[in-house]
């Protein structure tokens, strides 16, 4: 069977209505043209909004939208070689609750509205282990996600990264955030305070960390509208250290 290249899906791309594809200078510093009009000029109802950051392939977006169909939710990625997948899947089956963009997530300030987006998922993002101010829970970003999240609205870390996942846990427990629920094993513990989608929907990276015995990682937690966040203080050389025999074992990204 033959495969599809890159260029092809570049060009199926362009043809999904669900895929949005803004070049740089339309985000760069800019408010989008959608940025406030997602509910009316988009999915055309008010119903919630969930955003999926570094969304991949598009797994998680897609089956959070069967999951909940009174709910919306945009899956963001820069690659769109990975969001070919996810945008080909709700084109055939006709999901209208889902849209997918790809844009870097660095421009997203300019992309959605104060209070327009209800929940973040950040599933297996890149731990970016020499550059704290890239990670997707670092202070930076927190900064621009409370810019279009609902007051006290909720992150949801999926990781296999430890280093990610205690780097997360300690700025929010440093910076008083509510921390909703917490577990360094999903698949090794029961707890109702899990979203019930939490264990029933698995990434691409998420089924080969698994093959490979790496546990899965969780943090739930709100922002804040009040406080100006400060990098936590922790043994960031120690979960290095784990992290780095991690991708020895063969761990990739």
């Amino acid at each position: 069977m033959s495969t599809i290249g890159k260029l092809e899906k570049f060009r199926q791309n362009s043809t999904f209505k669900c895929l949005l594809q803004p070049k740089m200078e339309e985000v760069f510093r800019k408010d989008w043209h959608l940025k406030g009009r997602w509910h009316e000029d988009v999915f055309r109802n008010s119903n919630p909004i969930t955003l999926e950051l570094g969304c991949g392939k598009g797994e998680y977006t897609i089956s959070l939208a069967r999951m909940y169909p009174q709910r919306n939710f945009i899956g963001i990625d820069i690659k769109g070689a990975r969001l070919w997948k996810g945008a080909k899947e709700a084109e055939e089956t006709g999901l209208e609750n889902v849209r997918f963009v790809r844009t870097s997530i660095d421009f997203i300030e300019w992309m959605f509205a104060d209070g327009e987006i209800d929940e973040i998922w950040i599933t297996f993002a890149d731990p970016q282990l020499r550059s704290p101010r890239k990670r997707l829970t670092g202070t930076m970003f927190l900064e621009r996600y409370r810019k279009f999240l609902k007051p006290n609205g909720i992150i949801h870390l999926k990781t296999d990264s430890r280093l990610l996942h205690e780097y997360t846990f300690e700025l929010a427990r440093q910076n008083s955030l509510e921390i909703l629920c917490r577990s360094t094993d999903i698949y090794g513990e029961e707890n109702p305070a899990f979203p019930p989608e939490l264990k029933t929907v698995q990434t691409f990276y998420e089924q080969y960390f698994l093959k490979m015995g790496l546990k899965i990682t969780y943090l739930g937690f709100r922002l804040r509208p009040d406080i100006c966040f400060k990098e936590p203080e922790w043994d960031s050389a120690f979960w290095l250290e784990k992290e780095n025999e991690g991708r020895i074992l063969g761990r990739i990204r």
